[in-house]
């Protein structure tokens, strides 16, 4: 039983308080990349499943208001097909205390003037921060792995974040063996000649297809190697709760980011917490457990009962993912499902 002792603070059974909460807004998305869903897509959730804006506004607030949440990530699927996007925002910059609001994207609108995903507009509407993703800096290559000729759109979604100052802006690399394996160097050398912070992140067993095998993973120590082959890298140290080991590049100030979420996992530091898209709450990437909030909040549930269930959620938080024992398996929701 979940000690009355962690007072307002979602603290869990070996002492880890999450403050950083990922609210996954849909499920949906415009690309199909192998390593996340198969070509043809997959059965979205029914709309009257997912949180209104209303919902998701009031679930944040408890989060910031009540449970000592500081960082808001907003993901997907792919968050900026949510109509109304930057006005979302706005309602989450203008809670008390404000969070740091960041999103992650695969960047296809950021460049548009008009339409609720542009660059422009989310910073004008309260977002600090994005992070992109970008597995290549060949077109063909990028149509390969997202079966979508849209590569120029994310390099002209990247640079409109820039303008926009949604800084630092972040690229996410999945490097994909036999596919994109050879680029570590060329991708960080592409990022730093456009001040983007470049993260490397291992693929991790969230597909959709449950295709994941350990053996064809590019890890982080093979990362390391070819960028170490053309870079001088140092370690800064200091990793805390955060996901990547960073390194000064050629002496700095620029830095690049490894997450070998499966090699070096940060569990033990891990500040994370998840709220999906259909109002459940998950502790981890790879939980097979969920806690529903949804049905409460829509029973009429008041907001220090909510308050409580959350924190009673995220006292069962496990040790770890556990991707190295031998009772693993994956999580019957894939990561577009789950939000990054």
């Amino acid at each position: 039983m979940r000690p009355t002792s962690g007072g307002t603070r979602l603290l869990d059974r070996f002492g880890r308080i999450s403050t950083d909460l990922r609210v996954s807004l849909t499920d949906r998305c415009t690309l199909r990349c192998a390593y996340c869903m198969p070509a043809d897509g997959l059965e979205w959730l029914p709309t009257a499943d997912t949180l209104t804006d209303d919902e998701v506004v009031r679930l944040v607030g408890i989060a910031v208001g009540q449970l000592g949440v500081t960082e808001v990530r907003l993901t997907g699927g792919e968050p900026t097909l949510r109509a109304g996007l930057p006005e979302l925002v706005g309602r989450l910059a203008a809670l008390t205390p404000r969070p740091e609001l960041s999103l992650t994207t695969n960047g296809l609108t950021l460049a548009r003037t008009a339409g609720s995903g542009g660059a422009a507009a989310l910073r004008a509407a309260g977002l600090d921060r994005v992070n992109v993703s970008l597995d290549t800096t060949c077109p063909d290559r990028f149509r390969a792995i997202t079966r979508r000729d849209r590569w120029h759109d994310v390099v002209d979604g990247l640079a409109a974040a820039a303008a926009a100052a949604l800084v630092p802006v972040k690229v996410n690399a999945v490097l994909l063996r036999g596919v994109n394996d050879d680029e570590a160097p060329r991708l960080l050398r592409w990022s730093l000649d456009r001040g983007y912070e470049l993260r490397f992140i291992e693929q991790m067993p969230l597909d959709a297809q449950h295709g994941w095998a350990r053996a064809r993973m590019v890890t982080a120590p093979e990362i390391l190697a070819s960028l170490r082959a053309e870079f001088t890298l140092a370690p800064l140290g200091g990793r805390g709760s955060a996901p990547a080991e960073l390194f000064e590049v050629d002496g700095g100030p620029a830095r690049v980011g490894v997450i070998g979420s499966v090699t070096a996992p940060f569990c033990a530091a891990c500040d994370r917490v998840r709220l999906t898209a259909d109002g459940q709450v998950r502790n981890c990437l790879f939980a097979r457990e969920e806690s529903d909030l949804r049905t409460p909040l829509r029973a009429g549930a008041s907001d220090t009962e909510l308050a409580e269930r959350w924190r009673t959620a995220v006292w069962g938080k496990r040790a770890g993912h556990g991707i190295d024992g031998p009772a693993f398996r994956q999580p019957d929701r894939p990561m577009s499902a789950i939000g990054g």
